[in-house]
């Protein structure tokens, strides 16, 4: 189960009384909501922690810095949470636009209550499912960060498929020695088969056995 109790849904818009109005709705059924007048205000009180969930619905227009804006500002940041795009008429293009940046969804006014409630759910799911993914990559990274350059070129051909014969042969190598690299390579990985090392890899970098 992915820990979404917790998120918390940050309100970006610059109209008071519309903004006033989310808040009331996403609170009413239990979301933990932050109310902000600009992206500014946003950048300035902003508090990241990775173990909490967040979800930006945001204004695509705003003076001074817009909804776009702010979205491209996380992103060079690498620090963008899932986005659900309030729009008004006229403004679809935009939103195209957002959601090819990495935007959840978009929504454009007057939309239904339901709407907003159920864009705001699936990005948090989103969210977490990202940040799951994450730190199962990283994680994988860090084993295998433990591993020698020549173990590294052993775990590669064994999580391939390749018996050590064929191991020995492709690096020019005795079999023995492809054995003991094999053996370092399963204890620091913490792996127990090549499949289980394939899976590492492979989460570590989808292009790692290419």
């Amino acid at each position: 189960m992915l820990p979404t109790d917790n998120a918390v849904i940050h309100v970006v818009d610059d109209d008071a009384a519309f903004r006033r109005s989310l808040v009331f709705l996403l609170e009413s059924v239990g979301w933990r909501v932050a109310s902000h007048a600009s992206a500014e205000d946003f950048l300035a009180t902003r508090q990241d922690s990775p173990e909490v969930p967040a979800c930006l619905v945001l204004d695509i227009r705003m003076p001074t810095m817009s909804g776009l804006e702010l979205q491209e500002r996380l992103r060079a940041d690498g620090a963008l949470p899932p986005i659900v795009f309030i729009t008004g008429h006229g403004d679809v293009e935009l939103a195209v636009q957002a959601m090819k940046h990495g935007a959840c969804d978009f929504l454009q006014k007057p939309f239904r209550d339901q709407a907003l409630l159920d864009a705001v759910a699936a990005a948090v799911r989103r969210g977490a499912e990202d940040r799951s993914r994450h730190a199962q990559r990283d994680e994988a990274k860090a084993r295998l960060a433990r591993l020698s350059p020549r173990e590294l070129e052993v775990a590669r051909l064994v999580a391939q498929g390749l018996p050590n014969k064929l191991v020995a042969r492709e690096l020019d190598i005795s079999e023995k020695t492809v054995h003991v690299h094999r053996q370092h390579v399963m204890d620091k990985a913490e792996v127990g088969s090549a499949a289980e090392l394939a899976r590492l890899m492979l989460r570590a970098d989808p292009a790692a056995l290419d």
